[in-house]
């Protein structure tokens, strides 16, 4: 499935409707019944600023399978972003990652309790002012690419969360699956 930016993938607190979920539940039966009620065949998640391709289990049995490819690192998975500045040498971010202990709502890599987490830089394309980044995950935490890049001085553009509105450039994160 194609998920663009703004969609969030299953009902949560403040997002009951309009989600991937939603509609997938009003074009395909029988998904997967594995990620229960709220998650049904939802394999893997992206954020919803972010665009790409998402894989969806219409059978359990498909959905174990591909759960454990997810969780083993045997899918590959690139994706692209525009940030601000030119981004120049450490090709891999390694700093773990957790909930900001300042700001509920933000990960960050100065959590109490923070999880090991790897981004890959691999091509970079400075653009004036800006850098056409792609990049792959050796880890999925939450909002890992915003604050491996945020926290290297190169924010996504136009993410609101982590510092990326600069020069009255704002909107939605400029992230997406490759």
């Amino acid at each position: 499935v194609n998920k663009p930016a703004g969609m969030v993938v299953h009902p949560a607190a403040g997002h009951a409707r309009g989600t991937m979920v939603n509609a997938l539940l009003h074009h395909v039966s029988g998904l997967s019944g594995i990620g229960g009620r709220e998650r049904p065949g939802i394999v893997h998640r992206l954020d919803r600023g972010t665009s790409g391709v998402m894989v969806v289990a219409k059978h359990d049995r498909a959905h174990q399978s591909l759960a454990r490819q997810f969780h083993d690192r045997e899918v590959g998975k690139e994706y692209v972003a525009l940030v601000w500045g030119t981004v120049r040498g450490k090709p891999v971010f390694d700093k773990p990652i957790g909930r900001d202990p300042r700001h509920r709502h933000r990960m960050s890599s100065r959590a109490r309790r923070a999880r090991p987490a790897t981004t890959r830089l691999l091509h970079a394309e400075p653009l004036g002012g800006v850098s056409l980044v792609r990049l792959s995950l050796g880890s999925g935490r939450t909002h890992q690419i915003r604050v491996h890049l945020s926290e290297a001085g190169h924010p996504i553009v136009g993410d609101e969360l982590c510092g990326g509105v600069r020069g009255g450039v704002a909107g939605k994160a400029a992230v997406g699956l490759a």
